[in-house]
């Protein structure tokens, strides 16, 4: 049995990576891999990267990674409202404030995309991690995109399970269809958020898969996912936010998680 921890999303808000950390140590995952979107909204960039560096953590890029890395004034959000656009200006700009040298370089070495292969029995399993989506960093893949556009993205690029972040929402959701003549099937699975929850649950959210040496993409249930949702100093992220010249949205944000 393999056991591999997934998170995305911390946002800079350190007292939620702590948090995730001291949770995972009680389970021991095999591997843990990062989706990115380790800065913005909150004022620990810098400490963020350094916890997950010195773990030695696989990571991608997410769109605040992207921007941030190249001191760019643009995060790549899709913001509906003219006040949302300003508070995500002010976020940018913060973070660009805050960020160190050595931890900008580190941001844009990170890559777009992460594949694997299990091959644990006949059958291989190919998993694909990405930030947005596989076209673009900052697509958002919601729980209720239509089932025909998730398929085909995910045939494009050829994933049995499909792993994003991004909307800080998670999902599972389980594709059939015919390979070979027989009954196959994918999984597209939204990780949720760490730091920056948007789900309702303020607590910080990671995924955990489960694979084994009799897991197939023929079975429905050849894989297992859980959602492990932990809690965190959520007060300590919120008044660090209303101390900074952020937007004290933000802290409401964190408290509520929308």
């Amino acid at each position: 049995m393999t056991q591999i921890a997934l998170f995305s999303d911390v946002h800079a808000n350190l007292p939620a990576l702590e948090a995730m950390f001291e949770n995972m140590s009680q389970i021991q995952p095999d591997a843990i891999y990062c989706l990115g979107d380790l800065v913005g909204y909150n004022v620990w960039p810098n400490e963020v990267i350094s916890e997950i560096r010195k773990r030695g953590i696989p990571t991608i890029a997410g769109n605040y990674d992207f921007g941030v890395g190249r001191n760019s004034d643009d995060c790549g959000c899709a913001y509906k409202t003219e006040e949302d656009k300003s508070m995500g200006a002010q976020s940018i700009a913060f973070s660009n404030q805050l960020i160190k040298d050595n931890e900008r370089a580190y941001l844009r070495t990170l890559p777009a995309h992460i594949q694997l292969e299990y091959k644990l029995n006949e059958d291989s399993l190919f998993l694909l991690m990405v930030h947005g989506s596989p076209r673009k960093i900052n697509e958002y893949l919601f729980e209720d995109r239509e089932e025909n556009s998730m398929v085909r993205i995910m045939e494009t690029v050829k994933a049995d399970i499909m792993f994003c972040g991004h909307t800080h929402k998670p999902y599972h959701r389980v594709f059939e269809y015919l390979l070979d003549g027989k009954k196959a099937f994918r999984h597209a699975i939204n990780i949720g958020s760490v730091g920056k929850p948007k789900d309702g649950d303020p607590r910080g959210c990671y995924a955990l898969l489960t694979i084994n040496e009799n897991s197939t993409k023929f079975e429905k249930d050849g894989i297992q996912i859980e959602f492990i949702r932990f809690d965190y100093n959520i007060e300590k992220a919120a008044m660090a936010v209303e101390k900074s010249i952020l937007p004290n949205a933000y802290a409401e944000m964190l408290r509520k998680a929308f």
